[in-house]
């Protein structure tokens, strides 16, 4: 994970692709990962990683923190806590978005 520093989320500033047998991942974390490039994998071993920003997400309710990982395979997935320690699995499913909270 990278330390870059993000500006908060607008309302409508996510567009997701999602369909049959896409899916699109919002991963909820705490505020103290602000800016943090988190990764994911699809759960087969040795598979090639991609990453998303943790970023502000302003809600009616108050701020959220979020890295939104859109266009995904449906398919388990693996969340990296750093390079070689997984922080979880999650399940995304075509045509929905999955949710995991860090």
């Amino acid at each position: 994970m990278s330390g870059h520093r993000y500006g908060p989320t607008g309302a409508g500033t996510v567009l997701l692709d999602i369909g049959a047998d896409t899916g699109a991942l919002v991963l909820y974390t705490p505020a103290e990962l602000l800016g943090a490039e988190i990764e994911i994998s699809p759960g087969t071993p040795g598979a090639r990683r991609t990453h998303a920003a943790v970023r502000a997400r302003p809600a009616p309710s108050g701020t959220r923190y979020a890295a939104v990982y859109e266009g995904l395979a449906a398919g388990a997935y693996t969340i990296w806590r750093d390079h070689d320690a997984p922080a979880g699995q999650v399940a995304v499913t075509g045509g929905e978005v999955t949710t995991f909270h860090w």
